[in-house]
């Protein structure tokens, strides 16, 4: 069966999507999303399945008489590969491939083959390198067209280099020849990613004066548009999952000339392979170390609640379960029902209705956030050197000054600030700073 995994990619390819749901998971879903995510690399969905099992056939996932039945579908639909929306192990793989003649990917290599399409600087490609090593190192055995193939998967990548290796044999001597070679390529790539991480750290503690605000939320709910729109930036915007992996950092200025940063991620999306989440760290970092988090929800989707608690999931995993966000209701202009958005603003009443395509409730947005940065007003007295301008131009432009005197090079200054820009005063330590 060699010859049918040729390439990862799904490119062009007609598929027979199949989903396999276990007691435990949602029996409601009707592969909508994964239909998307194949169609994203321009697959062509032409056929469904959908299975009630008990728990996963060790050989074929669905159990062999279902394969047997996919098998009819495939040939009647004239596929080229069939995608299933779970993980599956190489030999559950290489059974069904046997049954049904056609390539057979799972819901991580998908997503894998979407990313390594979608890479385009330094840091993406390092991350998918990384991610697509580390899902492929546990299935090397009898699987050496995977490592081969990775450069059709990542555009000739570093990873898709390694992958060579698996054409010389498949002897037990030359698997772990290169067990060993994927085991230090990954160290390499983690030392690499290690080093970036610090640079990213470093760049945002060199923002510390600033008030840091994140975009999250799920995939194609509207994040590059809402900076674009914010900011006037000019991130890549199109109508498909995951269009950027990259982090964007823009200069948005609120009401009354405050200047806050705004940053845009990569989306999420339920059951992200949590390889993926961990080679994303670096890209991620901007959301663990916002001061406030702007959760861009699309409205308009029937499974709007389910991407929600997706995004949710995943911002656990990540360490900002405890971080203030601020839910904010995109493309409202393209909602069917009046219904639903009303009973997620019911379950939601702090959150903000908004439309990044024609600017609808743009301005609320936009005073919401001011409040949330300004957070409840405090009397401060700071005693700072005259000679100190960051203390200065940080009380004129974040607070109101009530009253300053001058003497011996030493300004005091009496202002009114909000309470959430206390700890970034603080940082720019004054000779002696209270709350009055």
């Amino acid at each position: 069966m060699d010859k049918i995994r040729q390439t990862l990619t799904v490119r062009r390819e007609r598929a027979v999507l199949v989903g396999a749901i276990l007691p435990d998971k949602e029996s409601g879903d009707d592969l909508t999303e994964l239909a998307s995510l194949a169609e994203s690399v321009g697959a062509i969905v032409v056929d469904r399945l959908k299975q009630k099992i008990h728990s996963p056939n060790p050989a074929f996932y669905i159990g062999k008489g279902k394969a047997e039945y996919l098998a009819q579908r495939v040939n009647r639909a004239d596929a080229d590969v069939v995608i299933f929306d779970n993980d599956l192990t190489p030999s559950q793989i290489r059974e069904l491939e046997e049954i049904v003649k056609v390539k057979v990917i799972d819901r991580s290599e998908l997503i894998l083959d979407i990313f390594a399409t979608r890479a385009k600087t330094k840091q993406a490609k390092l991350q998918v390198d990384l991610a697509q090593l580390e899902y492929t190192s546990p299935r090397l055995t009898r699987m050496w067209s995977h490592l081969d193939t990775l450069v059709g998967a990542g555009g000739g990548t570093a990873a898709g280099i390694v992958g060579g290796i698996g054409t010389r044999g498949t002897g037990e001597k030359q698997l772990e020849i290169d067990r060993r070679i994927v085991k230090k390529r990954i160290m390499d790539l983690k030392q690499q990613l290690v080093d970036i991480d610090k640079r990213k750290i470093r760049e945002i503690e060199g923002r510390k004066e600033l008030f840091k605000i994140c975009l999250v939320g799920y995939t194609n709910a509207g994040k590059s548009t809402l900076l674009n729109k914010l900011t006037g930036a000019d991130s890549l915007v199109e109508d498909r999952l995951f269009a950027t992996l990259d982090t964007k950092t823009k200069r948005w200025t609120l009401t009354g000339g405050i200047e806050v940063l705004l940053s845009d991620t990569v989306g999420f999306i339920k059951n992200l392979p949590h390889h993926l989440v961990a080679s994303f760290k670096a890209t991620l970092e901007e959301a663990v170390n916002a001061d406030l988090l702007l959760h861009v929800v699309d409205v308009s989707n029937p499974d709007v609640l389910k991407q929600m608690d997706s995004v949710k999931a995943v911002l656990e995993e990540i360490g900002c379960s405890q971080k203030p966000v601020l839910e904010v209701f995109n493309k409202i202009d393209a909602v069917r029902s009046v219904g639903q958005l009303e009973m997620l603003e019911t379950l939601k009443p702090g959150a903000v209705s908004i439309s990044a395509k024609t600017s609808l409730g743009i301005d609320k947005l936009r005073d919401t956030v001011q409040r949330m940065y300004l957070g409840s007003r405090i009397m401060v007295k700071v005693v700072a050197s005259q000679g100190d301008g960051k203390i200065q131009s940080f009380l004129r432009a974040n607070g109101t000054i009530i009253k300053e005197s001058y003497s011996d090079n030493i300004v005091s200054i009496e202002a009114s600030i909000g309470q959430n820009q206390l700890m970034a005063l603080r940082k720019l330590s004054p000779q002696q700073i209270s709350v009055l």
